[in-house]
């Protein structure tokens, strides 16, 4: 059996969203944790649970941009990737000042997916060495 390329912790309120992620990143190999909201992804997070977190910016219950302090405090080599449909240059300053490894827009090209987050799986591993997985 294959061990997992890592632990991806994905929080968005769109199903559908969830589900394109799951997908994809599934089937390049890794453990994908899905949430419809903050709430749940900050107990995993607090847990110790994942090895990248990859969060919208709006949910139901708390947005990215007062979640990501909180991450970067308990878990300052955690990567997180920040994911809007409403991503304007504002909207990349804000992720970046909170703590977010990474700012994307959506709608992204399915089939970049896992060589995105393997892309910056590698960068994140070489710079902070934050990657477990």
């Amino acid at each position: 059996m294959t061990m997992p390329a890592g632990s991806i912790l994905v929080a968005d309120d769109d199903t559908a969203i969830r589900t394109v992620l799951n997908q994809a990143l599934s089937r390049a190999g890794y453990e994908v944790r899905l949430t419809g909201n903050a709430a749940t992804l900050w107990r995993w997070v607090s847990q110790g649970e994942g090895d990248l977190v990859i969060t919208d910016v709006v949910m139901p219950d708390e947005n990215a941009f007062d979640l990501l302090p909180r991450i970067k405090k308990m878990r300052p080599n955690l990567p997180v990737i920040v994911m809007s449909a409403q991503n304007t240059f504002m909207t990349a300053i804000r992720a970046s000042e909170r703590g977010a490894y990474e700012c994307r827009a959506m709608p992204m090209n399915r089939s970049s997916i896992p060589f995105r987050w393997s892309a910056v799986r590698r960068r994140c591993r070489k710079s902070t060495g934050c990657w477990q997985g």
